[in-house]
């Protein structure tokens, strides 16, 4: 078979591939969404009486239980990899830093070994009516409403009950997939906190789903726990900056590395880096991102 007729099935499959996925998944992660809200009630009232914990960790819980159904409903179409994601690496305190490439990767959050993480992010989600209560009630933080005041006694409170917080600090979805540069507010509230910062670097969902599109596509997406970065090792004025810096070299690095790895397997091979200059100011609208 000539190399045009192999190209020509290949294509057909892919776009074959592309059809079923999306055809499928939809329809499932309705009916598991429409499912959650049927069962939660009984549910939240269940974990309540069995496990004593506050509402706002048991909500937190329901979401990395539901976006683990979201990874098992795309798992016939998707690779999920995780790559050193060690338990000992988020022993609290910490505060948790992720590239953002795409609308999944929130849900991505789910590869995660435990489920006690509070999101930091802009507002618009919070005008989704269909989850929003459920946001507020795991007390997510609208970094474009809340004062810092606010934000740094809520991180406190999380942080001193076990919890983590996890952010987004390039403050919204790459579109040219490329690292942005980063906020530098999350690193403030580990200097103000003593938690260590622990740096996920995540690759393949700008394929999955990359912003300003809106089908699936078949795709292997990874997720890497970097060594976690202790906020005492960063002093004086500006500590927070230095922090963010180095942290964002650290997860270019890697994101790098991750690229690398994805074109040698034959894969489709993105930029990591932007090569902007890296930091932002903490206030301004984005004072934690």
């Amino acid at each position: 078979m000539g190399s045009k007729a192999t190209s020509i099935i290949s294509y057909a499959g892919s776009r074959l591939a592309v059809s079923l996925m999306n055809l499928t998944v939809f329809p499932l992660i309705l009916l598991w969404t429409i499912l959650g809200f049927i069962l939660f009630p009984v549910g939240f009232l269940i974990w309540k009486i069995t496990t004593r914990w506050d509402a706002d960790k048991i909500m937190r819980q329901f979401v990395w239980i539901y976006g683990r159904g979201w990874l098992l409903i795309m798992a016939p179409f998707v690779r999920f990899k995780r790559v050193s994601v060690e338990a000992v690496k988020f022993k609290p305190p910490c505060i948790l830093v992720v590239n953002h490439f795409s609308f999944f990767d929130t849900y991505c959050m789910a590869m995660l070994p435990f489920s006690d993480a509070a999101f930091a992010i802009r507002a618009w989600p919070f005008k989704m009516f269909w989850y929003a209560p459920f946001m507020h009630l795991a007390r997510y933080l609208n970094v474009e409403t809340m004062g810092w005041q606010k934000i740094s006694e809520t991180t406190a409170n999380i942080i001193s009950k076990g919890g983590a917080l996890l952010f987004f600090p390039e403050g919204h979805r790459s579109r040219n997939r490329q690292l942005q540069r980063f906020y530098s507010g999350a690193f403030k509230l580990a200097i103000e906190t003593g938690a260590k910062v622990v740096p996920i670097c995540l690759s393949g969902t700008d394929e999955l789903l990359p912003a300003g599109r809106w089908w699936l596509q078949p795709a292997q997406v990874t997720l890497k726990a970097l060594d976690p970065v202790d906020s005492i090792d960063f002093t004086g004025d500006g500590a927070h900056r230095v922090m963010c810096k180095v942290v964002r070299e650290a997860m270019a690095r890697s994101l790098g590395e991750m690229t690398a790895e994805t074109c040698r397997l034959g894969q489709v091979s993105i930029p990591a880096d932007s090569g902007k200059h890296p930091i932002l100011p903490d206030g301004g609208g984005y004072p934690t991102l």
